[in-house]
């Protein structure tokens, strides 16, 4: 399966979502993808990222990860996308983002693309499904082929069992408060592995 590439892109303001993107590259690694570990954007003015110490730090920690392209959609075979949720919706910076992506969408550059979704919230009932399942929406409306999780290792009971996508809660120091990272792992490696499937299926 050495011939899919993988795109993880995330939005992360403090890191929980950076540290599941590098768990998800873990797993598409594992299944022999070729992957990038991509970020969005940032939208939020400079003030309000030195206000808030772990922000800042967060910021400056991952100066080096690239910023995600159009060109890099075109590239991927497949994307797993992860972002903290806001009132049960994706970040504003990943749909600002996604709001971008209108050209390759017309040209039919996105239909066709393996996709799934992570994402984290302050609270075990934050809106953690409902931001993912808000993030699927798009993926219909580009013509992607979703490869959720499910139930298909016994990993997901144990990270507190999202079928959508890998999910965590985070306490107000920056703690994940479920072990997710054999969860993330696995959704990395599905992804990869389905993502396989399709393009030996177009090619056959």
């Amino acid at each position: 399966m050495s011939d899919v590439k993988l795109a993880v892109i995330y939005y992360s303001s403090t890191g929980t979502n950076y540290q599941l993107s590098q768990w998800a590259v873990e797993g598409a690694k594992q299944a022999g993808a070729e992957t990038k570990l991509l970020k969005v954007p940032e939208l939020a003015p400079e003030a309000a990222i030195n206000a808030n110490p772990a922000w800042k730090a967060h910021v400056d920690a991952t100066r080096d990860v690239p910023t995600v392209s159009t060109g890099d959609l075109e590239w991927a075979d497949a994307y797993i996308f992860s972002v903290p949720t806001r009132f049960g919706n994706m970040a504003s910076q990943m749909k600002q983002f996604f709001d971008t992506l209108g050209g390759l969408w017309f040209n039919g550059k996105l239909a066709n693309k393996v996709v799934s979704a992570m994402s984290s919230a302050s609270n075990y009932h934050g809106g953690q499904e409902a931001t993912i399942l808000s993030l699927y929406t798009s993926i219909h409306h580009w013509g992607g082929i979703i490869a959720a999780p499910g139930y298909t290792d016994p990993v997901i009971f144990a990270s507190g069992g999202n079928p959508y996508g890998t999910s965590v809660t985070v306490d107000q120091s920056g703690k994940m408060l479920e072990d997710v990272r054999p969860a993330a792992i696995h959704q990395g490696k599905r992804t990869a592995t389905v993502a396989g499937w399709m393009k030996k299926g177009m090619q056959g």
